[in-house]
C-alpha cells in the first residue's frame, strides 16, 4: 500500500492541477445538445475554452455570465437569471450546465435558490443542472465526478417500482481520464457481444473532432441525449471506469437498482478481462474471436517488447484515475514505477506499487524522478520542460496536450489500446540500443559486383 504524502510547499510551481469548473464542463461536453454556462467572470470562462480548443482543437460550446466589479461584490444572481434565459431562448439547448467558479463560491452564491426562482417564472424545455465547483478545491477529475453525479441527480428518474429491464442495454459511466477514442473504442466492444450501451458522458460523438453539414454550432454534437439518460434505469449492467466516479455509481444504483461492476481503468489485463467476461454473461453470447484474438496480440507484446520494457524506471504524474490504470499497467509489462505525483488526494492511489504518491505539483515531481533515476516521464504537456532538464523523453498523458496532434484520437484501453501503448513504451526506450556495432553479412561484396564467401567468417 502506497503512503500518500502531501507536500508543505507555500506555492505551486508548474501547477499538474486543473480547475475543477473546467471538469465539470467537460462532462457537460459529453450531452448532446448541450451547453455548459460558468457562473462567474469572464475570464474564467475564456481560460477554460482556451484549454479546451488547444487540447481538441474544436470549437468548444462554452457561454459564461460575465460577472462585472458590481456584480462581484454586491451579488449575480440576477446575471445568473439573465444569463439563464439568454442561453435558453438564443441557443435552445436540451441541457445546460451551470457551473460555479471560485469567484461565486466565495461570494456564497445560492444557485439552487436562484433556480427556483428562475423555473417559478418560466416554464422551460431545457433541464439546467446546476454542481458547485470551487476552483479552491479538488481538480479536473474531481469536477468532472460531481457533473456525472448532478446529471444523474437531474435527469435519472427513481425508480419506485423496478423497472423495466432491456436485456440488451448497460451502461457505462465513462471516467474523465479517457479519450473520445477510448470511449468510441469502448462502445464498439460493448456492441459486438450485440449489446447498446448509453455512455455517461459520450464524449466520443461531440469532441472526437470530425466536421458536419451544419458547419458550426453553439451546442454541442453528438453526445448522451436526455431521454437515454432518463432511460438508464432500464439496463442490465453499469459499468463504471475510474474510482473518482464511485459517488456517481452509488447515485445511480441507489436511483434505479441496476447493477454495477466497478473498475480502476481498462488497460491493465486483469481489467480488461473482467470487463469481457462481464459482457459474455449479460449478452449470454461467447467473447467474439476478433477480441481474443487482440488479447493473444497483447500477450505476444507483451513477450516480443519485454528488453526494452522490463525494468524500466518511470515517473508519473497525473489525475488520481490515470495514475492508478498506468500504474497497474506497468506492472503488467515489468516496468517500475519509481515516482508517482498526483494533485489530488484520493484513497484509490493508496492501491499503487510505489513506497509514496506525493500530492503536489511538476516541480514535485521532477525532483523525485531525478532522485530515482527515472528514465521516463509520463505527463501532459506542462510536463515537458521537467522532462528537457532531466534529459528523458515524455510520453504524454491527460489533460492538457497543447503541443501535440491527436490527443482526442489517442487509443489505450482495451486489450488493442494497451497494445499500442506499450508499442509506443517499447520505441521510447528502444535508443537505448543504438550503441550495438551493425551486422555485416559472411558474404563480401567484391569491386566487379559478383558476391563471394568470405574464407575467414565461413570458417569462424
Amino acid at each position: 500500500m502506497a503512503r500518500i504524502v502531501q507536500t508543505n510547499k507555500p506555492l505551486s510551481v508548474n501547477p499538474l492541477r486543473v480547475s475543477q469548473p473546467m471538469g465539470a464542463a467537460l462532462a457537460f461536453l459529453g450531452l448532446a445538445r448541450s451547453l455548459p454556462l460558468e457562473h462567474g467572470a469572464q475570464g474564467c470562462t475564456a481560460f477554460s475554452k482556451v484549454f479546451f480548443t488547444r487540447h481538441f482543437r474544436e470549437p468548444i460550446p462554452l457561454q459564461t455570465t460575465a460577472l462585472d466589479m458590481v456584480s462581484s461584490v454586491l451579488g449575480g444572481d440576477e446575471r445568473l437569471q439573465e444569463g439563464l434565459a439568454t442561453v435558453i431562448d438564443e441557443h435552445r439547448p436540451e441541457v445546460v450546465g451551470l457551473v460555479t467558479t471560485g469567484l461565486v463560491e466565495m461570494q456564497g452564491a445560492d444557485i439552487r435558490r436562484v433556480l427556483r426562482n428562475f423555473h417559478a417564472g418560466r416554464c422551460e424545455s431545457a433541464s439546467v443542472v446546476a454542481v458547485n465547483t470551487p476552483d479552491t478545491l479538488g481538480g479536473l477529475e474531481s469536477g468532472y465526478a460531481l457533473a456525472v453525479e448532478a446529471i444523474i441527480e437531474a435527469l435519472v428518474p427513481d425508480a419506485v417500482v423496478p423497472a423495466v429491464q432491456r436485456a440488451r442495454q448497460v451502461n457505462l459511466l465513462a471516467s474523465s481520464m479517457l479519450t473520445p477514442a477510448d470511449v468510441e473504442a469502448i462502445r464498439e466492444w460493448i456492441e459486438s457481444f450485440g449489446l447498446q450501451a448509453v455512455i455517461l458522458p459520450d464524449l466520443a460523438d461531440s469532441l472526437d473532432g470530425h466536421l458536419t453539414p451544419q458547419g458550426y454550432t453553439t451546442l454541442t454534437t453528438g453526445g448522451t441525449s436526455r431521454q437515454a439518460i432518463a432511460a438508464m434505469g432500464r439496463s442490465a449492467l453499469t459499468l463504471v471506469i475510474g474510482d473518482s466516479l464511485a459517488g456517481a455509481a452509488d447515485l445511480l444504483q441507489a436511483r434505479t437498482g441496476v447493477p454495477d461492476l466497478r473498475l480502476a481503468g481498462l488497460t491493465a489485463l486483469a481489467d480488461c478481462d473482467a470487463f469481457v467476461q462481464a459482457l459474455a454473461d449479460v449478452s449470454g453470447r461467447p467473447v467474439p474471436a476478433r477480441i481474443l484474438r487482440q488479447r493473444e496480440q497483447l500477450l505476444d507484446a507483451m513477450v516480443d517488447s519485454y528488453v526494452p520494457v522490463g525494468g524500466a524506471r518511470i515517473a508519473v504524474g497525473a489525475d488520481a484515475d490515470q495514475l492508478v490504470a498506468l500504474g497497474r499497467f506497468l506492472d503488467d509489462i515489468g516496468a517500475r514505477l519509481v515516482a508517482a505525483v498526483s494533485p489530488c488526494r484520493t484513497a484509490a492511489l493508496q492501491a499503487l506499487n510505489v513506497e509514496e504518491v506525493v500530492v503536489g505539483d511538476f516541480e514535485d515531481l521532477e525532483e523525485r524522478a531525478r532522485d530515482a533515476g527515472a528514465q521516463l516521464l509520463i505527463g501532459n504537456s506542462h510536463a515537458l520542460q521537467s522532462a528537457e532538464r532531466l534529459g528523458i523523453p515524455l510520453l504524454r498523458a491527460g489533460f492538457p496536450q497543447y503541443d501535440h496532434y491527436g490527443a482526442a484520437a489517442r487509443l489505450w484501453v482495451g486489450y488493442r489500446g494497451a497494445r499500442q501503448l506499450l508499442f509506443e513504451l517499447a520505441n521510447l526506450f528502444a535508443p537505448r540500443g543504438a550503441g550495438i556495432a551493425p551486422y555485416h553479412s559472411p558474404l563480401r561484396q567484391d569491386f566487379d559486383g559478383a558476391a563471394e564467401p568470405s574464407a575467414r567468417s565461413i570458417s569462424a
